[in-house]
């Protein structure tokens, strides 16, 4: 840590930066940033920088109480969208109180605490998102109310002087020049709509990670005079932008998921962690997909998962074992694909990983795989096969949620009531809308 910190002050000084951004995230994923001279930043690293706690409360601002901000050094990286005029870096911040104890309102307090479970069970949890979003020429609505697309091409095609190539290297490059490994990048099937996949990492990385990409993809697009949106589900007749992550458990350098001769590869370890993945998908649910919009996704087609199923290589399926490598058991993994790139990173890749834990702690079973196209069943047909459906929407989510131990557990107290009390307020938000669809057919009819 000693090395660190003199290399993050050496670093500053050598490179001539002027200011030091310290990153946190409040509990919906809201990315927080306090600025500093870099003459703090020792004093910062030795005792913290105090900020008013109910920052990271997620707006419910139910009290307020200081907290102390601790930059993490190993996240130290210069901005490369700033420039070289006044040279900004930042760090992301443990919180803890003024005492020194971890934050527990702090997001990504809750997943280091998850991990650290699964490395009292022996285990490192590595994950690798595919992130969608939409390029649109701006952030403003046209005259019949809706977003504008940057194109109107469709999955993988190249469109020669496209917007969407441009952003798409300029963004990789600044991603890798920030320390973020890229390993695909193409058009996704909406108008507009792009994917960068980001390489393998453990839990915690890929959580920093993802909260830099959306910062580095909404600075890239300001830049070339577009705007990128995360949001689930922006046009009713094109796909939703999901987060589809990989994901895998090592023992030291053996992958955890890896049986040789076994079906697919995979190992009895996985198969459990599978199963309590669908056992509770649908406690997790309001965390994964937090937003009421999220849920025209999960139920508007376009290659979303709306059952509660697993299938080797099925995209219909809530979690797929996708196709194994028989020469690289490092390559054994799932991919569980009803996770949102709106999503807040830390608690959700928090809850998938408690769910599997807990699969595994209690042994569950794997329940048959789904070989069918699930979309194409009918109810009877996915009801007789015990494919549950997941939540229909934020409030059956949320009342879901609200019952489930596992969620209260992992997130701990004060995390869990401000997510409620999150949900609860969009909710109450959303159902006293009167929508441009009453309006159409209701207003002439009735």
């Amino acid at each position: 840590m000693d090395k660190q910190r003199d290399f993050v002050l050496r670093t500053i000084e050598e490179r001539g930066v002027k200011f030091v951004r310290l990153w946190f995230t409040d509990v919906i994923g809201t990315l927080k940033s306090v600025a500093i001279a870099p003459a703090e930043v020792e004093g910062a690293f030795a005792e913290g920088v105090g900020v008013d706690g109910s920052a990271i409360e997620g707006l419910t601002r139910l009290f307020e109480a200081d907290v102390l901000l601790n930059p993490d050094p190993a996240t130290f990286q210069i901005l490369p969208w700033r420039g070289e005029v006044d040279p900004t870096a930042r760090m992301f911040c443990d919180v803890s109180t003024p005492d020194g104890q971890p934050a527990v309102a702090d997001p990504r307090n809750v997943l280091k605490r998850t991990l650290a479970k699964a490395a009292d069970k022996g285990f490192t949890f590595y994950t690798h998102p595919e992130i969608e979003f939409y390029l649109l020429k701006s952030s403003k609505l046209d005259k019949s109310g809706r977003p504008v697309p940057v194109d109107s091409a469709g999955y993988f095609d190249n469109v020669p002087g496209g917007t969407a190539h441009d952003f798409r290297r300029r963004s990789v490059r600044m991603l890798e020049d920030i320390g973020i490994s890229v390993e695909y990048s193409h058009h996704e099937g909406g108008p507009g709509q792009n994917e960068i996949d980001l390489r393998y990492a453990d839990g915690l990385t890929t959580a920093d990670n993802i909260m830099t990409f959306r910062t580095v993809v909404k600075e890239v697009a300001i830049e070339q005079g577009v705007y990128a949106t995360f949001m689930p589900k922006p046009f009713s007749e094109h796909p939703g932008s999901g987060m589809h992550t990989h994901m895998s458990l090592f023992e030291g350098d053996t992958n955890a998921f890896f049986e040789a001769g076994a079906k697919y590869q995979l190992s009895k370890v996985g198969r459990n962690f599978i199963a309590g993945l669908l056992r509770h998908a649908p406690e997790i649910t309001a965390v994964t997909n937090q937003y009421v919009n999220s849920y025209k996704r999960l139920w508007g087609g376009g290659e979303a998962p709306s059952f509660v199923c697993w299938g080797h290589n099925n995209r219909s399926a809530l979690i797929r074992v996708p196709l194994y490598k028989p020469s690289k058991p490092q390559s054994s993994r799932i991919e569980y694909r009803s996770i949102d790139s709106a999503a807040n990173p830390y608690l959700a890749y928090s809850l998938i990983l408690a769910a599997g834990l807990k699969g595994i702690e209690e042994g569950y079973e794997l329940p048959p795989e789904a070989e069918d196209n699930v979309w194409n069943l009918t109810d009877s047909e996915r009801k007789a096969l015990g494919f549950h459906p997941l939540p229909a929407s934020l409030d059956h989510a949320t009342s879901i949620m609200e019952s489930s131990e596992l969620v209260a557990e992992t997130l701990g107290e004060q995390v869990f009531n401000y997510v409620l009390l999150n949900k609860r307020r969009e909710w109450n938000a959303y159902r006293s809308q009167v929508t441009p669809f009453e309006l159409q057919n209701n207003l002439e009819v009735l």
